[in-house]
């Protein structure tokens, strides 16, 4: 695999419903090397800090395979970085991913922790109200990373993948689990014991103490 584009995106604002939103997923191509840090690219702009970035997602990545496809679906071509992605990696198509599994490109490397889930900042980017369904329909969610080393990427690089040889559950099953309304113990379970991102891993364990809390 190759890294494709390295996307960056500034502050802008855009509709979303009846008001206006300040918003980081519009991304544009950049060809110089480009720093990856602990928190992400430091010059890339995330306005909704409560869903988005942080140690567990600092780096978003996206396919040309699942590109191709919305391509297809939509009847038009999306650019990299139309979905809000820093990375966009060619051959890489996210639901066959696992948690915990690692990508090594230019000095860095990266490790899986989430699937997106999508949102109406996505819709709206999208202009398409009903695109968030779309999304979860289509089952191709992306890859959420944390930065397990730090360094600097470029377009490209060649992208190596480490499969996470511990217990852990695919992207695949996360995303689906996340639509869920009444998760078994076992799912729950399973969850925390793979090396989720820390948003999704305080919901499962306020779920699981619910859960819990019925039986007692």
């Amino acid at each position: 695999m190759q890294l494709l584009s390295v996307n960056i995106g500034q502050k802008r604002t855009q509709p979303k419903g009846n008001e206006v939103e300040t918003t980081g997923i519009y991304k544009l191509p950049v060809q110089e090397p480009v720093e990856i840090k602990s928190l992400g690219i430091p010059t890339d702009a995330i306005c909704d800090t409560k869903n988005h970035g942080g140690p567990d997602q600092a780096i978003y990545i996206y396919g040309m395979p699942d590109y191709a496809w919305w391509s297809k679906e939509l009847g038009k071509e999306l650019a990299p970085g139309t979905f809000g992605d820093n990375l966009t990696i060619s051959e890489l198509e996210s639901a066959r991913f696992y948690i915990g599994d690692r990508l090594h490109l230019g000095t860095t490397i990266l490790e899986v922790s989430a699937p997106r889930i999508p949102c109406s900042t996505l819709a709206a980017r999208m202009g398409d109200p009903q695109f968030v369904k779309k999304y979860r329909q289509a089952e191709r969610p992306g890859l959420y990373c944390r930065v397990i080393r730090e360094g600097t990427v470029q377009t490209g690089n060649e992208v190596k993948v480490e499969s996470y040889e511990g217990e852990t559950l695919s992207i695949l099953q996360m995303f689906r689990d996340y639509y869920e309304k009444d998760k078994s113990e076992e799912t729950l379970r399973l969850h925390l014991r793979a090396p989720i991102a820390i948003r999704a891993r305080k919901e499962t364990e306020e779920d699981l103490q619910k859960l819990l809390s019925k039986r007692s």
